[in-house]
């Protein structure tokens, strides 16, 4: 598959062939910029699950022998395959997503990235050891895949998000199963041909589409050691629940509302270029997306015109032209949601600075555009400073003060992201030491971490203990032994 020639079902991926699935249900998969059907996802049943789970099962022994280093090779393989596709399959990305190409080829760079991390599994997943703990009395610990683990990923990084978790439980001697967003299934199918082309053997990774029955599938299932979700709060607090019930470790990453503090010292023209990319950028259908601006004293006025004229030069439309700097929300649903959020805003009395609710793009009327959306005058009591809208909608505060501006923050439910914009390191380290979240930004936008570090927020924001990838990836899908020992 590719660009030019997406086929009209999509198949599963189980045990090394791809197979057509015996659902009847199916699920349209839409171009978000025009409409346009481009494909289907079959909905496939707990049992094609429970298929794929017990291939996982039978491969598991033999890949767990296989050496790290032989190991690490596949993914090697897999990172010059994706490379090599690299714009293909961002093309693909904002077919079924509506990013714009700059945005799909930023999010599987991001990809290809936890396939490099993985690459250096043989180091990254070493133990530690002592020699005399006791007289003659050694002491080592060494870290065991585990066995079939599996993920559930969402509509709006669907290249990305599962290869923050199969590169490295793979790598570590795990098989996996990937249940992709139906939404948008298209990039991980692409990947997945990637996957058989690099040679994994039969049953290492599968692939499984489907809706909620078979996420439960894989919450239930005796043989699956662990879960990694990315989604909504609410949601990610019941698979945290059903699947802890039945014995598994889970990494559940929620929802968002993050704030970002302008400070009166900030560089203003660099701010405003962050702000807005954060806001606005993938249409605000990201966890790390700024929703809040708390702008501190005098620097209220003047951010404020800037991030409108900002957000008006923004050009909406479809991701594949390139000069299109904001692509469409996801369904025809989700607008609606977007726009009822911007309704309620203006009915709680906020003021309307930008409104995005009756954009038009004339060469795509039948796209899910909404139009860049700044509110003034939020109150932190509003649904609308509350709530994740997930969506092109900001809102500005005025505070008098950086505690105020970190009270605020410590008031909202969730613990995603949170960022800073200021010249003062006293302020910088204030907000670090005290705001109480767990990815920060100091005069950044975007606190995205690299790949060798850790994602997953905080508060209602992350469900779980150990996060995505980097060293916490890991240990999450790694049980660690300890050995003592004497010889005489």
């Amino acid at each position: 598959m590719n660009s030019a020639n997406i086929p009209n079902v999509i198949r599963n991926y189980i045990n090394g062939e791809w197979v057509s699935s015996s659902s009847d249900e199916f699920l349209d998969i839409i171009n978000p910029a025009t409409g346009d059907v481009i494909s289907q996802t079959p909905l496939s049943t707990s049992e094609e699950f429970n298929s794929a789970v017990q291939t996982a099962k039978d491969a598991f022994p033999s890949w767990r022998r296989t050496p790290p280093v032989v190991r690490a090779r596949y993914f090697f393989k897999l990172k010059d395959l994706m490379e090599k596709n690299f714009e293909d399959l961002s093309r693909i990305l904002t077919m079924e997503n509506g990013k714009t190409l700059i945005e799909s080829k930023g999010s599987v760079r991001r990809g290809i990235e936890n396939v490099e991390v993985a690459c250096g599994m043989p180091t990254t997943m070493q133990g530690d050891s002592l020699e005399d703990i006791a007289e003659g009395i050694d002491c080592t610990v060494f870290r065991q895949p585990m066995g079939v683990f599996g993920c559930i990923t969402p509509f709006n990084f669907p290249a990305m998000v599962p290869l923050w978790f199969f590169p490295c439980a793979v790598a570590c001697g795990n098989t996996f199963v990937v249940k992709p967003s139906e939404q948008t299934p298209l990039s991980q199918i692409r990947i997945f041909e990637l996957v058989e082309e690099a040679g994994f053997p039969p049953g290492v990774i599968n692939l499984v589409n489907g809706d909620k029955e078979c996420a439960n599938a894989m919450l239930d299932h005796p043989e699956i050691k662990g879960v990694s979700f990315v989604g909504s709060s609410h949601v990610a607090a019941y698979v945290y629940r059903r699947a802890s019930e039945n014995g598994k470790r889970v990494q559940a990453l929620g929802g968002a509302k993050n704030f970002s503090i302008v400070m009166p010292d900030a560089d203003i023209d660099k701010t405003v270029a962050a702000l807005t990319d954060s806001a606005f950028g993938c249409a605000g259908e990201r966890c790390l997306a700024t929703a809040i601006v708390l702008a501190v004293g005098d620097v209220y006025d003047e951010l404020k015109g800037k991030l409108v004229d900002a957000a008006k030069g923004l050009k909406v439309g479809n991701g594949l032209d390139e000069s299109v700097t904001m692509g469409p929300v996801i369904s025809a649903e989700h607008k609606e949601r977007v726009i009822g959020y911007i309704e309620q805003g203006v009915k709680e009395g906020a003021q309307l600075l930008l409104d995005g609710r009756d954009i038009r793009v004339g060469d795509h009327p039948n796209g899910f555009y909404v139009g860049p959306t700044i509110f003034d005058n939020i109150t932190p009591e509003m649904v609308i400073a509350k709530e994740e809208i997930f969506g092109p909608v900001l809102g500005i505060m005025r505070v008098e003060s950086l505690d105020e501006a970190l009270d605020i923050i410590h008031g909202n439910e969730y613990g995603n992201a949170s960022s800073i914009f200021t010249t003062s390191g006293a302020a910088a380290r204030k907000f670090r030491h005290e705001v109480g979240i767990s990815m920060l930004g100091i005069n950044i936008g975007i606190a995205a971490p690299m790949a060798f570090f850790m994602f997953g927020g905080s508060r209602g924001s992350f469900f779980g203990d150990l996060k995505a990838y980097g060293r916490d990836g890991v240990e999450f899908y790694t049980e660690k032994r300890v050995v003592i020992e004497r010889w005489f």
